[in-house]
């Protein structure tokens, strides 16, 4: 098949010029109904965007220990629709892969059932308890880093052992930075909604004081160090100036903390998510970030639940959003569109940035096709995560992923919401 002039993303900028795609990557799809017209139809397609497979190094797919939120088919299948060829699993899972043993279940999972490239992280600590290593140098040759996300790391003692490990292996630390002595019960942002509502709060202290001091710890071991989801601007200038002076990090956030204030909060669980959606200063402060390459990446920190544990209101829901479909078209609509940063700036934040920051190797025929014209409405019903809660439901978009492949095979391709058992 020969996409006729299309947008191919080309050494950092957009080349206009016919695209071929192999027809054997068709072959796992020829037999489902319709193919066919679809392949003809876009065929006769005009103005499409191809990109490299974007990689996002911060999702939840929750399979092995909690498959009725997410199966690591489901999450990679909505990853693919999202336009994702690469993605980092983290390790909140049961059980936790925090030996090498533990991990070869996940990774027996994904070799199985993911539709495209999942490289899973290994636990910081056993069990995520923040008391002992994990087996690291065990684990070391399998994972992308390591991470106890979902959970900080509340010991700089054994932040620091980690570190020194994870500097030995090779591999870098994806923390997530948060003071369970600063939370004091709260559940959203420490902020005017909480204090008009009579919410309990969360105070950006919670993040930014665990950052500042792992960062003395960088200094100290050396460490390759990575923030996950920052989410205020004291983060962004901790971390601003720990490049300024030539420390070995970097840092992601997700559009959700770009796109919201918490004064855009409404009492409802698709709202509630982990670090919260901070005061509006904070997103103001990460979209310069964003543009001063202080923010390196976007992570959509995709982390979907069961539909009661996300419909009991803003206290009582579990924290965590599905965000793996939706990343592009609202980065794409509300930056690109809007003129805030041009297109091929997007795919440095969600390709070419991670790919580097975290030396991933993914393949020339990893690549996703975008009608960038076509406008819809989010509907999170049509997902193919099982999570969907998201709290831009509703909201209208540009940019409609319409194939995406994954190492010469078709991943995810409009038309075809089931592929591969992608509801199972």
């Amino acid at each position: 098949m020969i996409l006729k002039r299309a947008n191919i993303f080309k050494n950092g900028g957009f080349e206009k010029c016919d695209f071929e795609i192999r027809n054997s990557v068709f072959d796992n799809v020829a037999g489902l109904d319709g193919i066919g017209v679809f392949l003809n139809d876009l065929s006769k397609m005009n103005n499409l965007y191809i990109f490299p497979g974007f990689i996002d190094v911060h999702v939840h797919l929750r399979e092995p220990g909690f498959f009725y939120k997410e199966s690591i088919k489901t999450g990679t299948s909505a990853s693919a629709r999202g336009g994702y060829t690469t993605v980092c699993a983290m390790p909140n899972l049961n059980p936790v892969p925090d030996t090498l043993e533990n991990l070869n279940i996940e990774r027996k999972i994904i070799k199985k059932d993911a539709v495209i490239n999942v490289i899973p992280y290994g636990a910081v600590t056993m069990g995520e308890n923040g008391e002992v290593l994990s087996e690291m140098e065990k684990m070391k040759d399998y994972v992308i880093g390591f991470s106890d996300d979902g959970k900080g790391v509340q010991s700089a003692e054994i932040m620091e052992q980690a570190m020194l490990t994870a500097k030995k292996c090779g591999k870098i630390i994806s923390a997530h930075c948060e003071d369970n002595s600063l939370l004091n019960g709260g559940y959203i942002h420490k902020g005017k909604y909480a204090e008009i509502n009579g919410h309990r709060g969360i105070s950006s202290e919670s993040e930014y004081l665990p950052i500042k001091r792992d960062l003395e710890l960088v200094r100290k071991t050396g460490c390759k160090y990575h923030v996950c989801h920052i989410s205020c601007k004291e983060s962004v200038e901790l971390l601003r100036n720990a490049k300024k002076e030539g420390l070995d990090v970097s840092c992601e956030t997700a559009p959700h903390y770009l796109l919201l204030d918490d004064m855009c909060l409404k009492d409802e669980g698709r709202f509630k998510m982990n670090p919260p959606i901070r005061d509006i200063s904070d997103k103001e402060a990460l979209i310069e970030g964003i543009l001063d390459g202080t923010v390196d990446m976007i992570a959509t920190d995709h982390a979907p639940h069961g539909f009661d544990e996300k419909n009991r209101g803003l206290e009582k829901s579990l924290m965590g959003i599905s965000g793996i479909e939706t990343a592009f078209p609202l980065m794409y609509t509300n930056f690109v569109k809007t003129g805030i940063f041009p297109l091929d700036f997007l795919i440095k934040l969600m390709y070419e940035n991670p790919k580097k920051r975290f030396n991933i190797a993914q393949s020339d025929d990893c690549f996703t096709v975008f009608d960038l014209d076509k406008e819809y409405k989010i509907n999170s019903e049509n997902f193919l995560s099982k999570g969907k809660a998201t709290p831009f439901d509703g909201d209208n978009v540009f940019g409609e992923c319409v194939l995406t492949a994954a190492n010469g095979k078709t991943a995810w391709i409009k038309g075809a919401d089931r592929l591969r058992g992608a509801d199972k």
